[in-house]
């Protein structure tokens, strides 16, 4: 596994290059270094090769999404979309369904998953998106927001209720007529990551693409999305810190001021202390989501929003951190800190607030009193 994750770390160093700046100034990626990615199972990488992918596990999946992250969090949330997407089709998806989607998923198409919609967004119960079987079709019906790597997406998981108010979960092509994307103007974050709201009007898609038939518990369509991409998230945030702590122990390092390196200076090493140590943190919870996770424990729900409520944190105050270091050398738009400070706003936002998973935590930490 070792030797799989470096080849790819290599492939992924090749293709990126120094281009992440460009990438968010324009706010867009190059679609053919995405179909490259797909078509390689990096952005899926733990789908089973016998699907066509790269089988790793979820702690391989987790130090590859890191390492993605760490040169652009555009990139990496491309990576968490599909998944999300991947997983959610593997967990609901019947034997035809995954053969069918996955492959594609692995064979260089592009998904996004739809769910957040305008009176839904971390109160997921307000979904209203009807995902109705009509005879041998589907019809969809509704509006998503802020739909992550939209712009790019040959594939929809849209997220929805059937005529019962039972979840459902089913994939629309993109190009579907009914379909329509507006694009989300100049976001704070991740600009090039493709985000879209989405209007759906009485798609109609052959009830195949119905994952599972449909009739799933909601609670449990939620729990497999925002858990995969929580855990996505947070190891993407691990990323974004190793950034800042490049950046700003290369800046202190070879900046001078009255004779001597920033570094000698005790302030600016106590700012380097804290990003080391906010890196350290942040791996070892994600590593332990990834055990609880492949170990199948009870807790990895729970595991999977620690990781990424202390990763967002940790990037959050380590990009503000790597900003001060730096000073007016980060503070230009594009530059590696500066697109840090805004992407980790945003991971304290996205896959569930700070404020939802210190609900999440306390809940959790109240049943172990019970």
């Amino acid at each position: 596994m070792a030797d799989a994750l470096s080849e790819q770390f290599a492939l992924v160093d090749g293709l990126v290059g120094d281009q992440p700046e460009a990438w968010d100034l324009a706010g867009e990626l190059p679609l053919e270094l995405l179909v490259k990615l797909g078509a390689a199972g990096i952005l899926c990488a733990e789908v089973p090769t016998s699907f066509g992918g790269l089988g790793f596990t979820c702690g391989a999946n987790g130090a590859l999404t890191a390492h993605v992250g760490s040169h652009c969090s555009s990139l990496r949330s491309i990576m968490t979309s599909q998944g999300i997407a991947a997983a959610t089709i593997r967990r609901f998806g019947d034997k035809e369904q995954r053969s069918r989607f996955l492959g594609e998923l692995t064979g260089g198409r592009l998904a996004a998953v739809a769910f957040s919609e305008p009176e839904a967004g971390s109160d997921l119960s307000a979904m209203r998106t009807g995902v109705v079987s009509e005879g041998d079709s589907v019809v969809v019906t509704g509006e998503k927001k802020w739909t992550t790597g939209a712009r790019y997406a040959d594939m929809l998981v849209v997220l929805g209720l059937d005529a019962h108010g039972v979840g459902a979960a089913v994939v629309v092509p993109a190009d579907m007529p009914g379909v329509s994307l507006d694009l989300v103007a100049s976001p704070l974050g991740c600009r090039a990551a493709g985000h879209a709201n989405l209007r759906f009007d009485e798609v109609r898609v052959p009830a195949s693409h119905l994952l599972g038939g449909g009739g799933q518990a909601l609670g449990m369509l939620f729990t497999t999305a925002l858990s995969y991409g929580r855990m996505s998230v947070a190891w993407g945030c691990v990323g974004i810190i190793r950034s800042c702590l490049d950046a700003a122990t290369r800046h202190a390092a070879t900046r001078t001021q009255g004779g001597v390196p920033l570094s000698d200076r005790q302030l600016i090493s106590r700012h380097l202390a804290d990003l080391l140590v906010a890196e350290q943190v942040s791996t070892q919870v994600c590593e332990h989501a990834a055990r609880s996770w492949t170990a199948g424990s009870p807790d990895q729900a729970v595991a999977a929003v620690l990781a990424k409520h202390v990763s967002a944190g940790h990037a959050a105050r380590s990009a503000a951190t790597a900003v001060q270091v730096l000073a007016s050398a980060g503070a230009q738009d594009g530059h590696v800190v500066a697109r840090a400070y805004r992407d980790a706003k945003l991971m304290e936002i996205i896959e569930g607030s700070n404020e939802i998973c210190q609900l999440i935590l306390a809940e959790h930490a109240l049943s172990l009193t019970r």
